[in-house]
């Protein structure tokens, strides 16, 4: 057992699903040396857990018309915990919002933001997040060129 509490036939189901969680218990249970009522089960706890906690598809975000992605740095000009929260609740609402980190370092907050085009992004960012409540100061960083997007979470370095 590791220090994260999962067994190895753990990690390799997690392994297997966040690759395809469209993996029949059949082929999953094949692909990690399991029978298969042994290998649901422990996909049934996984689930119950917490560990695993929904399945969704990968899309490819130009395929779907969103050619911008940016990173939006937000400084706020109150760091009280109930500012901060009401923040929070706020840019969780923003559907152009697809990650929202409260950061360590020269800023408050990092939004991982989608949009159509610089047009739409320039009409989000200033008529929807300048206006949010608090904001000192923001700085958007655009996306060149995707080098690595998020694919998973490394399971062998926990």
């Amino acid at each position: 057992m590791s220090n994260t509490g999962l067994e190895a036939e753990d990690v390799r189901i997690l392994h297997h699903l966040q690759n395809d969680g469209r993996m029949t218990n059949q082929a999953l249970s094949d692909a990690v040396g399991l029978s298969t009522s042994p290998c649901w089960r422990r996909v049934r706890h996984l689930e119950e857990s917490g560990v695993i906690n929904g399945y969704t598809a990968k899309l490819d975000r130009r395929q779907i018309g969103l050619g911008v992605l940016a990173f939006i740095r937000v400084k706020i000009d109150s760091h009280n915990e109930a500012e901060a929260e009401d923040f929070s609740q706020q840019v969780s609402a923003l559907k152009e919002v697809v990650a929202c980190y409260s950061i360590a370092g020269d800023a408050d907050f990092l939004l991982q933001v989608v949009a159509a085009d610089l047009d739409s992004y320039a009409d989000f960012a200033m008529s929807v997040v300048r206006r949010l409540p608090r904001i000192k100061e923001m700085q958007t960083t655009f996306v060149l060129k995707e080098i690595k997007g998020f694919d998973g979470f490394p399971l062998d370095c926990a």
